[in-house]
């Protein structure tokens, strides 16, 4: 049996790998005794090479995003050829309530046109809170070469 052939991505491939619209997987440290809190999660990426989240202000995951100030975030290709991008960042901008133009760019991204206007007008009384996070060390490996 040949052993796997993994590279990273260059990049290019790793911008075209976080522009396309899959979910994410957020991890970020909790102060409680706790393992970090892990969720599944709507992200933006920014032409400047930024990671935006959205999520509700009262919410645990944004109560421990400003308490960490720091977050993982993993996306990944779940069918063959298995690909991930990890991404570890620093938040260096709290907005709240997020704008809603970003709130639209991230809603828009998952559910199109229609559906992301759907989305932010039937949530526009819930208090939300937009972290912009700066990417400070990438992880990726694809196993294109597999194939």
């Amino acid at each position: 049996m040949l052993a796997p052939i993994m590279r990273a991505f260059t990049d290019q491939e790793r911008r075209q790998f976080l522009e396309a619209k899959r979910v994410g997987v957020l991890s970020v440290a909790t102060n409680d005794g706790r393992p970090p809190a892990s969720v599944p999660i709507w992200y933006d990426y920014t032409p400047d090479g930024h990671i935006r989240i959205n999520t509700g202000a009262a919410s645990r995951k944004a109560r421990l995003i400003e308490q960490a100030g720091a977050v993982t975030l993993v996306v990944q290709r779940e069918e063959p050829p298995y690909q991930y991008v990890i991404v570890e960042g620093t938040v260096v901008d709290v907005a709240t309530p997020s704008p809603r133009e970003a709130r639209e760019a991230i809603a828009i991204r998952y559910l199109g046109e229609e559906g992301g206007h759907a989305f932010v007008e039937a949530t526009r009384d819930v208090a939300s809170v937009l972290f912009t996070i700066r990417p400070d060390r990438w992880i990726s490996a694809d196993y294109s070469g597999d194939l």
